[in-house]
């Protein structure tokens, strides 16, 4: 027997509590389970770079703070681990709840892709409209196989792919003045 859309199960973020710490990665979209293991050592690496790349800038200007995997707690339903975000010292104090923990859109997500077709349709196709419909300001696809970075920004209500940085390309961005950052640099 089939199960109908009525019968789905939608997990909450309450439901989260119920999963061992086991090194996996726990996350909801739309009341949908998602379960990932542990990073590899190079997606961590390229996070990490990236991290610090948004966290140099962000000291030398004050405008803002980078963190790696924070959890968002968009709603029950959305409970999401990006990779890495950043957020405007403007916005911050509004974005985070009394824990600490994001409830709403920063101004960047990065998702570093994992291999396999689920864990790149995962960040390609529902995280992007989840954070489409979130109101986050730019999102980027990190994809560390083939060196390049998907840049989505918005336009108008939604994300839009606007650039595609390759290897040999520099990083400069309207959300971030004076920011530059070379993209070989973070796939060393």
């Amino acid at each position: 027997m089939s199960q109908t859309a009525s019968e789905k199960i939608r997990w909450t973020t309450a439901d989260l509590q119920l999963f061992p710490e086991n090194g996996n990665r726990y996350e909801i979209i739309d009341g949908d389970l998602f379960v990932t293991r542990a990073p590899s050592w190079k997606h961590q690496e390229v996070c990490g770079r990236i991290f610090a790349a948004l966290d140099a800038w962000s000291l030398a200007t004050g405008l803002g703070r980078a963190a790696i995997a924070p959890g968002v707690i968009f709603s029950e339903a959305d409970n999401v681990i990006p990779d890495v975000v950043w957020a405007s010292n403007a916005r911050l104090e509004m974005l985070l709840d009394t824990a600490g923990h994001l409830t709403r859109a920063p101004e960047l997500i990065v998702e570093v892709l994992s291999p396999g077709k689920e864990n790149q349709l995962r960040d390609k196709e529902a995280k992007l409209k989840l954070y489409s419909s979130r109101g986050v300001q730019e999102y980027w696809l990190v994809d560390w196989q083939l060196q390049e970075i998907q840049v989505y920004r918005r336009e108008s209500v939604r994300l839009v792919l606007v650039a595609t940085w390759l290897n040999r390309d520099l990083i400069s961005l309207p959300l971030f003045p004076g920011f530059s950052c070379a993209i070989a640099s973070l796939f060393a």
